[in-house]
């Protein structure tokens, strides 16, 4: 009995050690006026996620301007340095891991990457004012004890041409915050990213067009994804980084995957098949890969019971088909 134990015990040990890691199983938890109680993070526990992105934000009130209001009374309660420091506590104390990642938003929903200065003068006000802003929430990450911080969101244009000031404000972030950090590029962005083996993962907002049918199959999902896969590999083994996705999914609209990351409130025909088979197929296509490191899904709400819906077109899983997908997915790869 005891030479059957001990067999026992070293085949679990050498079981422990052949797993696989778990996949980083993901929501982004939209900030609200309102602070986050068990209620709302209890459905995030109820489909298996083990992380939650929050979300800071900053604004700027037009592609010309270089301040940054950000961390004011004028804000959602959400997002701000209180808000995203409360809700990250309500999420860890149900063991969900954290990832503060800030936004900035344009005045007219103009589109970040877009960002560009004209003088010298203009960039240096710019970066002063970023700086302020990200180490704000960098200092917010270390006190809640983040495990990753995002050091932006899609800032192409500002990344293009000020790429060395990127690479201070990295060593800055590093000597606040201590935890993993990243970059949440556009899908269209994130090979031209020139930093990423100063990071711990490569981010992508992943809205890669798949498929130009109405009602994607599963199939025509899958195959869709297969050139993109190749390509994301091909970055993830040349800065010998993981793949995080920084954002992904579908709206549950006709066409859904033609052009992801349309958000246009006009787009007609709801589509659940739509939204689920493209969702399926990203896990199928993906996940399974040693170099994708998971990823987050774009976008939950935190009063679950009013969100989503039958009737809702836009990108919430919630309370639609591809919510149970996702539930039994995210069982699956914990």
């Amino acid at each position: 009995m005891k030479n059957i134990l001990e067999v026992l015990f070293v085949a679990s040990i050498l079981l422990s050690c052949n797993a696989q890691p778990s996949k980083i199983n993901a929501v982004s938890f939209v900030a609200s006026g309102n602070e986050a109680v068990k209620e709302h993070v209890d459905a995030v526990v109820n489909i298996n996620a083990n992380y939650a992105t929050v979300m800071p934000f900053g604004f700027i009130r037009s592609l010309e301007t270089t301040k940054i209001i950000h961390n004011t009374d004028r804000q959602w309660f959400g997002e701000s340095k209180d808000g995203i420091i409360q809700y990250a506590k309500m999420l860890q104390q149900q063991n969900v891991g954290v990832m503060v990642k800030p936004q900035i938003w344009i005045s007219r929903g103009e589109f970040t990457g877009h960002l560009k200065m004209n003088t010298e003068e203009e960039w240096q006000r710019l970066e002063e004012s970023y700086t302020s802003f990200i180490l704000t929430y960098a200092a917010a990450a270390q006190e809640i004890n983040a495990a990753i911080f995002c050091i932006g969101t899609e800032l192409e244009q500002f990344i293009v041409n000020r790429p060395q000031y990127w690479m201070q404000l990295i060593l800055e972030i590093k000597y606040i915050y201590k935890g993993k950090l990243t970059y949440a590029a556009n899908w269209d962005e994130y090979k031209r990213v020139p930093f990423w083996d100063a990071l711990d993962y490569i981010g992508v907002d992943a809205y890669f067009p798949i498929s130009d049918s109405q009602t994607p199959t599963l199939q025509e999902a899958i195959d869709g994804w297969q050139p993109w896969k190749k390509e994301l590999q091909g970055v993830s083994e040349k800065f010998s980084r993981p793949i995080l996705f920084t954002e992904y999914g579908y709206r549950s609209v006709d066409y859904s995957g033609k052009e992801p990351w349309k958000s246009d409130h006009k787009m007609p025909g709801v589509n659940m098949e739509a939204q689920a088979n493209l969702t399926e197929g990203l896990f199928s296509a993906i996940y399974p890969e040693e170099w994708f490191a998971g990823g987050f899904i774009w976008k939950w709400f935190i009063d679950h019971k009013n969100s989503g819906g039958l009737e809702n077109p836009m990108y919430t899983p919630q309370n639609k088909p591809a919510e149970e997908l996702i539930k039994k997915h995210f069982g699956a790869t914990k």
